[in-house]
C-alpha cells in the first residue's frame, strides 16, 4: 500500500491534469478495489455532503466543483457516476476521483453510473482515450474492472436515496445482486428515467 505521501503526490500531479504512469494506475485501482469491496450496494453517507452529478471527462469542471465546494477531506463528497466518456480528460478525471477515494475513503463516495461499463466506454470515448494516452488498453481494463466494484446507490443519513439513473420496481437491491442477475437489474437502475407511481 503506497503511503499518504505517494497518494498526495499522485493527487497533486492529477490536479495539474497530468495522467499517472500505467503501473501507478494499476496499483491505484487495486487499492480502490480493496476499499470498495468493503462497501455496500446501498452505501450510507453522512451529512453534510456535497452531491455531484455527471462529470463525463470534463476535468476542469471537476476542479471547479472542488474550488466552489471545498477540497477533500474538508468537504464530504458523493459523486453519482458517469466520470468518463465524451470529455477530453476522462483518464485524469476518473484517476483523480479514485485517488481521492483511496486517500480519503470516508470522505469521498463514488457511485456507478451507466458509463462505468465496458460496452459504453468502447463507444463514447474512454477506451480510445486510454489507447491514445497509454498506447494500449491496459488502463481501460484496470478502470473497467474497478467499475464492477462501485456501489450502485447511496443513502444520505438514512433519508435520501441517491442513484445515477432511476428506481425500478425491484424491492431488494442488495439481495438481488447476489443472485446472479446483476446485469439485467444494473441496467434497469443505471438507465431508468421513468417515473414510478407509488401507492
Amino acid at each position: 500500500m503506497p503511503s499518504h505521501a505517494d497518494l498526495d503526490r499522485q493527487i497533486s500531479q492529477l490536479r495539474d491534469c497530468k495522467f499517472l504512469p500505467e503501473a501507478e494506475v494499476k496499483t491505484l485501482c487495486e487499492q480502490a478495489k480493496a476499499i470498495l469491496m468493503e462497501e455496500w450496494n446501498v452505501q450510507p453517507v453522512r451529512c453534510p455532503v456535497t452531491v455531484c452529478g455527471d462529470i463525463h471527462g470534463q476535468f476542469y469542471d471537476l476542479i471547479e466543483l472542488f474550488r466552489i465546494g471545498g477540497d477533500a477531506p474538508d468537504t464530504n463528497y458523493l459523486f453519482m457516476g458517469d466520470y468518463v466518456d465524451r470529455g477530453y480528460y476522462s483518464v485524469e478525471t476518473v484517476s483523480l476521483l479514485v485517488a481521492l477515494k483511496v486517500r480519503y475513503r470516508d470522505r469521498i463516495t463514488i457511485l456507478r453510473g451507466n458509463h462505468e461499463s465496458r460496452q459504453i466506454t468502447q463507444v463514447y470515448g474512454f477506451y480510445d482515450e486510454c489507447l491514445r494516452k497509454y498506447g494500449n488498453a491496459n488502463v481501460w481494463k484496470y478502470f473497467t474492472d474497478l467499475f464492477d466494484y462501485l456501489p450502485l446507490t447511496a443513502l444520505i443519513e438514512n433519508q435520501i436515496f441517491c442513484l445515477h439513473g432511476g428506481l425500478t420496481r425491484m424491492t431488494d437491491v442488495d439481495g438481488e445482486f447476489h443472485q446472479g442477475v446483476l446485469d439485467t437489474h444494473l441496467a434497469k437502475i443505471l438507465h431508468n428515467n421513468s417515473t414510478i407511481q407509488m401507492g
